[in-house]
């Protein structure tokens, strides 16, 4: 019983406006600060877009085969993409449009041909934090856009409240526009309605792929990105076992918690010693800063109308007129493999 009301208040708190106040002044190394809204961009807007065009159409190309349904209506877009080498190449390997035996990256593999990573979900590093993001292959700089915030976008006067409990996957943007990145229960059902509510014909106007394991954007998984960690140092002791392969324990990583030992009411002494181990050395880890940040994004009017399968949002009413409203996510720091992405949670407009 209380571990499902403490599960509750862990997906609810950061919607408690108390709970965030007190947050705030206790937490402040998870803290991001901007002296005002129009400041919260690290790289410029045409930057953002440069980076999701160039994917986007990596994409695209790399699917082009299957895009026959697009380009048959859009005959001026077949001949602009036809005149790319890479395209020339395919297209030598097909007949008249019929799809024939090619070789077609996975979009992990076209996001490190063309930005040079590739990130994915997996077990996060820090403890009780879930899933998390990692770069698993590659090199990302600092200033690059590495992800992208997943949902249906919800203006200040729209239905949420519902989508919103036990919730922990809604983005709040300065103005006030919020972003359910839920893959999951009324979120995802939602979303799905309003993709295809939106669908012209063969055109998608969204990316619903996020909501499922099989990725058509792999840069859709930014609502997995955990929080920065504001825990102090921990120290690990590292040992050799004797006569034990170091797979066999701690995940191979060849340490023990010294932390762990104590959390289960055991002294390290008192339990490594027994498998005849030898201490080589104390090792501090220190806490998980911030690599990355949210940045808002509004996708322009001409954004290439063969290239919006690939957003991974969609807004809940279309009957008002304005522009997208997407969040990426941009590296504070180069990012080297392996690597997980953690963000600030906050970010306080002084």
């Amino acid at each position: 019983m209380l571990r499902a009301l403490q599960r509750r208040w862990n997906a609810y708190k950061y919607r408690f406006v108390p709970w965030v106040a007190l947050n705030l002044r206790r937490k402040r190394r998870t803290l991001r600060y901007v002296p005002e809204s129009s400041q919260d961009k690290i790289i410029s807007d045409e930057d953002v877009l440069e980076t999701l065009l160039k994917i986007f159409k990596a994409l695209f190309i790399n699917d082009f085969s299957r895009q026959a349904h697009i380009l048959a209506l859009l005959p001026e877009i077949k001949c602009k993409y036809l005149e790319l080498p890479t395209v020339e190449q395919k297209q030598s390997k097909v007949n008249s449009w019929n799809h024939q035996s090619q070789h077609v990256f996975s979009p992990e593999e076209v996001l490190f041909n063309t930005l040079g990573f590739s990130i994915t979900r997996d077990r996060s590093s820090l403890v009780s934090a879930g899933t998390g993001v990692f770069v698993t292959k590659g090199f990302v700089p600092k200033g690059m856009v590495v992800s992208m915030y997943p949902g249906t976008v919800y203006r200040k006067h729209e239905p949420i409240f519902f989508q919103s409990l036990g919730n922990p996957f809604i983005f709040r943007c300065i103005d006030g526009v919020l972003i359910d990145g839920n893959d999951k229960g009324i979120s995802r059902s939602v979303y799905r309605s309003c993709s295809r509510r939106d669908q012209l014909g063969p055109f998608h106007m969204s990316d619903e792929s996020w909501l499922t394991a099989a990725l058509q954007n792999p840069l859709a998984v930014g609502q997995y990105v955990n929080n920065c960690s504001h825990d102090p140092p921990v120290s690990l002791l590292v040992f050799r076992m004797k006569g034990i392969h170091p797979k066999m324990w701690d995940g191979g990583k060849g340490y023990l918690a010294k932390n762990r030992w104590a959390e289960a009411g055991h002294r390290v002494a008192d339990q490594v010693p027994q498998y005849g181990s030898s201490m080589l050395h104390e090792k501090t880890i220190h806490e998980k800063a911030a690599n990355v940040c949210y940045q808002e994004f509004d996708v322009p009017g001409y954004f290439p109308v063969e290239l919006k399968q690939y957003l991974p949002n969609i807004v809940y009413s279309h009957d008002i007129e304005s522009h997208l409203r997407c969040v990426v996510l941009v590296t504070l720091r180069d990012i080297k493999q392996g690597e997980e992405l953690f963000s600030n949670y906050y970010t306080v407009v002084s």
